[in-house]
Parts: C-alpha cells; sequence; structure tokens
C-alpha cells in the first residue's frame, strides 16, 4: 500500500504540474492516471490499497466539505439561502424526469430501471465542483451576489436527493420492505439531523478549543476525526435514524466560522495544505473505479441520454434563477458548475446491479446503468472542469 501512495503523490504531483502547464485543470490528469492505472487497465494498486480505497476516498471528501463549510460565511449565505433549497432537488428532478422519458427508447429499460438511471446520473459531483467554488471564494470571484456559495451550499443537499430517490426507485423494483414514501419522507429529515448534529458539534467544538486551546495542527486532527467518526456513525444507525454526515461536516465548518472566525481561518490554512495529498488520493482513486470497457459498451445511446440529461438539470436550474439577484452571465456559469459528475456515479452505479444479483433478478439492466455511470463520469468529469475554469473568467 505504501507504494501505491508514493504512486499517487509522485505521478499526481507530475500530472497536477503538466495539466497546468497546459492551462488545464489538474483534476483532470488525475482521473486519466486513475482510469490507466486503475483494475480495468494496467491494474497497478495492490490489493491492500484497493482495499482501503474507499476510506481513503471518504477522508479526502470530508476534507472538502469541511474547507466549504468554512469559507460559507452567513451573510453570504442569506442572499441564496432560497435559492439553494431550490437548487438541492429541482434540477434533479429534472434530469431524473427527462432521463426517465427517454430510457426506455434508448436503452430498452423499463420505466422503473430509468428512474433508477436518472437517479445515480441526476447527482452534481461535489469532489469536482466544490474545490473549485473555494477557490474562486478566496480570489473574490462572484462576490457580489455569492454565486460560488450557492453551489457550495446547494451541491451536497442535491447528492443527498439523488441517493435517496436511487434508494427509493431500487426498494420499490427490488421489493423493499420500506414504502416509496417513508423513504422520501426520510430525505428532509435526513437533511434537518445533519444539519443540527453538525450545529451542536460545532458549537461544542468552539468551547472546547477556548478552554484548551490545542494548536491548530491537533484542530484539524479532531475536526477531521469527528466527522469520520458521523460518517461511521450514520452507516450503523440508518436502519433506526438517518441523518447526512456529510452535511453534518459542512454544518461544523459553518458555526466554527460563525462563532470563531480565527480558528476557522487557521482550519482553512491547515485543511488547504492537507487538501494537496488529498486530492491527489480522490481524483486518482475515483478514476480507478472508471470501467472502461462497460463504459464503451454503452455507446451512442449512453452518450445521447447523458446529454439530454444535462439539458433537463440546465433547465431546472435556470427555473430555480427566476426573479433572482443573479445576472445572465452568473445564471450560465452556475449551469455550468452543476453538471460534472463523478463522485456518487462512482459509488452508485454498481448499486443496482448488485442488488439486481441479490435479488436473483436479471442483471442486464443493472449492467446498462453501470455503463451509463461510468460513462457519465468521463464524459461530464473532465469536460465540466474545463467549462469551469474557463468559464469563470468571463461569467464571474
Amino acid at each position: 500500500m505504501a507504494t501505491g501512495i508514493a504512486f499517487i503523490i509522485l505521478f499526481g504531483l507530475l500530472v497536477d504540474w503538466l495539466m497546468r502547464k497546459f492551462k488545464l485543470p489538474g483534476l483532470i490528469g488525475l482521473l486519466i492516471i486513475g482510469v490507466v492505472v486503475g483494475p480495468y487497465c494496467l491494474n497497478i494498486f495492490s490489493p491492500e490499497m484497493k482495499a482501503v480505497a474507499s476510506d481513503l476516498r471518504l477522508i479526502a471528501l470530508i476534507i472538502i466539505l469541511l474547507r466549504a463549510g468554512l469559507e460559507v460565511s452567513k451573510t453570504t449565505l442569506a442572499k441564496v439561502g432560497a435559492r439553494a433549497l431550490l437548487m438541492s432537488f429541482i434540477p434533479c428532478l429534472c434530469e431524473v424526469a427527462v432521463i426517465t422519458y427517454f430510457g426506455p427508447k434508448l436503452l430498452n429499460l423499463t420505466t422503473l430501471e430509468s428512474a433508477i438511471l436518472g437517479s445515480i446520473l441526476a447527482a452534481v459531483s461535489p469532489a469536482v465542483v466544490v474545490p473549485f467554488m473555494i477557490q474562486f471564494i478566496k480570489e473574490g470571484k462572484g462576490k457580489k451576489h455569492g454565486a460560488p456559495t450557492l453551489i457550495l451550499a446547494a451541491a451536497s443537499c442535491d447528492d443527498a436527493f439523488a441517493i435517496v430517490l436511487c434508494t427509493s426507485f431500487l426498494g420499490i423494483y427490488t421489493g423493499s420492505k420500506l414504502s416509496t414514501m417513508q423513504q422520501i419522507i426520510s430525505l428532509p429529515i435526513s437533511i434537518i439531523l445533519g444539519l443540527l448534529a453538525g450545529a451542536v458539534i460545532g458549537l461544542f467544538m468552539c468551547k472546547f478549543f477556548d478552554k484548551f486551546q490545542p494548536r491548530a495542527t491537533k484542530k484539524v486532527l479532531i475536526v477531521v476525526s469527528t466527522a469520520i467518526f458521523l460518517v461511521a456513525l450514520q452507516k450503523n444507525i440508518h436502519s433506526i435514524i438517518n441523518f447526512s454526515a456529510l452535511l453534518a461536516t459542512m454544518a461544523i465548518g459553518f458555526i466554527i466560522l460563525e462563532k470563531r472566525e480565527y480558528i476557522a481561518h487557521q482550519l482553512s490554512l491547515k485543511l488547504s495544505k492537507i487538501w494537496i495529498f488529498a486530492q491527489l488520493v480522490l481524483f486518482i482513486l475515483v478514476g480507478s473505479e472508471v470501467n472502461v470497457p462497460v463504459a464503451v459498451d454503452a455507446g451512442i445511446s449512453g452518450t445521447i441520454i447523458i446529454l439530454l440529461g444535462l439539458i433537463g438539470r440546465s433547465i431546472g436550474v435556470q427555473l430555480c434563477l427566476i426573479k433572482s439577484i443573479f445576472t445572465l452571465k452568473e445564471r450560465i456559469f452556475i449551469t455550468i458548475s452543476y453538471l460534472p459528475k463523478a463522485t456518487v456515479q462512482a459509488a452508485m452505479g454498481a448499486v443496482p446491479l448488485i442488488a439486481m444479483k441479490q435479488a436473483g433478478m436479471i442483471t442486464i439492466p443493472g449492467e446498462i446503468i453501470l455503463a451509463v455511470a461510468v460513462l457519465s463520469i468521463l464524459i461530464t468529469a473532465p469536460l465540466g472542469a474545463i467549462a469551469i475554469s474557463a468559464s469563470s473568467k468571463k461569467l464571474l
């Protein structure tokens, strides 16, 4: 495993540097490396590295979300609050609706199978989007109306909503004991409990840091470890009560920023340094999840369904921004920023296939869903990253 981490660091830094030389986002090169060294191409990583890959991706994602929370001020959030709520589910529903309609026509899936596919494709990738938004906030881009903050606030809720939809549709498909209504009701409960948990923990940490005054490095270790425990807790008690641990993670950062701004700046500085390593791990390991042969098998029909879904999502974004304070350029930028797919598709793409196998059902629909999910990463992650980076210079 140590060799695998050394490989990620050395080749990741090299490729990141080369990408920036060509004025391209570094994550594109990292994703490509991941695809090449992953199990579906050169298969370089050891079994030990593969075993801990999901945990490493989780830690990197937690660092992203903590940084996001530490950059979202209450003043700016107040400007975009209502819009962020709309952006958390309307674009997702629009994309799911389009894919549900066209799936039977293009991919020979049933309507319900198409809805499962749509719910997997409909999640925007915080791994791709959030680092850009944090960078833009630091540079003061879009500060007047808070476009990057809107995207930060809405992206995680968008993911949670898409995952709940996928779970609900898959439950119906495989005959889950939970009713659709029960699964849908769990979404707002999960969001509210996640925000409350994060707020309580954030307040406790403020008082804890005041009393014991640990060094900044120790503060970061405490915050990151707490977030990891929250994710573990969510997995262990989700059958009893569900809450969004990732939203709780963002809320911790937000509360610390509001209550102890100087501590927030300390944490943000340390996390920005950790992120240098974390981004290498995250994007290379996400790339390693891409099954290239399966993606190729999805073919033209898969590409068309992805593009149609993105059109539906873009319409949903524009509906959310009607009569908002954002300029036309900012609205276009927000739409572009809501296109990339990666994290959820890598994590959830194979879930329907596994569920179908366990239920003793025909697995061809699951294979198609996985193929299109993988294809969505290959198409939207690099192109979305390039579009966000390039458009920010003219639209923000």
